[in-house]
């Protein structure tokens, strides 16, 4: 550079910033519809998947030693809820958020899918990106196709995370889910509304409707049982979907498992509390010393 050339100097971009943990305000709202947008480390990207192209929203780096983290959303809704927690663990991980068939960016099946059938996907999209062994960090139905997962394909999986999991044999049926749901409502940051009407228009209401009937029919018990990986079972206190029995029993029926409640949160800790979810995933993730 010559002498009398202008000096220009670069600086990293920075992240929008955002409402502290524990809320979700409007800069969490815009980062979470931004997709397929790239923005804040955030992209997206599509791949032929068992003949269905595939979304998946990625933050983080690719090429880092890190255990890959792979969030799996709940019934309803996609990858935009989980954003909030994609950020906070792209600090440390890779994460991929993929959109499960037939809901956010993914193409739509011309059928609603059950639980082995989203588990059967989400397994050949592991191999689609010829993963190693990751952690599996599944939310509300998420949690059930991450189960079914795990128990089916022990080799795929690092760790599990069960987050907010359904359901509960004490409300499973559509009624008692559709009714604990409406109770959580009340008890969420209103302006997560935004985000649930987005993925249900594009879900299509019958899709959601048939979805929940293969939910309450599945046999969450049969699968948790043959979970090998450490696991770790994350609520929030005030979770009306996922009460302390029910959240207990859960962590009984995994054979190596820990539980994190989390003060204050409802069902969806992943999108109001990130920074206490992400810790107790990184503390999951941490290799524990050895007594010798």
């Amino acid at each position: 550079m010559g002498a009398g050339a202008a000096r220009t100097r670069t600086t990293p971009a920075r992240r929008p910033r955002v409402t502290p943990p524990g809320r979700f305000g409007p800069a969490e709202l815009r980062l979470a519809l931004a997709a397929p947008r790239p923005v804040a480390g955030l992209t997206s990207e599509w791949r032929l998947v068992d003949g269905l192209r595939t979304h998946t929203r990625r933050a983080g780096d690719p090429g880092t030693a890190a255990i890959p983290v792979v969030l799996v959303h709940g019934l309803a809704v996609s990858h935009r809820y989980l954003t909030p927690l994609a950020l906070t663990l792209a600090d440390t991980h890779p994460v991929y958020a993929p959109d499960l068939p037939g809901f956010g960016l993914t193409e739509r099946p011309t059928h609603a899918y059950d639980v082995p059938r989203h588990a059967a996907h989400l397994a050949a999209w592991l191999a689609a990106y010829r993963m190693p062994p990751v952690c599996l960090l599944g939310h509300s139905f998420g949690a059930e196709v991450v189960a079914a997962l795990a128990a089916r394909h022990p080799d795929a999986v690092r760790a599990v995370v069960l987050a907010g999991p359904t359901s509960d044999p004490a409300a499973r049926s559509r009624r008692g889910q559709f009714g604990r749901w409406l109770v959580d409502t009340l008890r969420e940051a209103p302006l997560q509304a935004p985000i649930l009407l987005r993925d249900v228009v594009d879900a299509r209401p019958w899709r959601v409707h048939a979805t929940l009937s293969h939910s309450v029919r599945n046999d969450i018990e049969a699968d948790l049982v043959g979970i090998a990986a450490p696991t770790l079972v994350v609520t929030g206190s005030r979770d009306p979907v996922v009460p302390p029995a029910w959240r207990t029993q859960v962590s009984r029926l995994v054979p190596h498992s820990r539980t994190v409640t989390v003060p204050g949160a409802a069902h969806n800790v992943v999108t109001t509390a990130p920074a206490q979810v992400a810790d107790a995933v990184r503390a999951l993730l941490t290799p524990q010393p050895t007594n010798r």
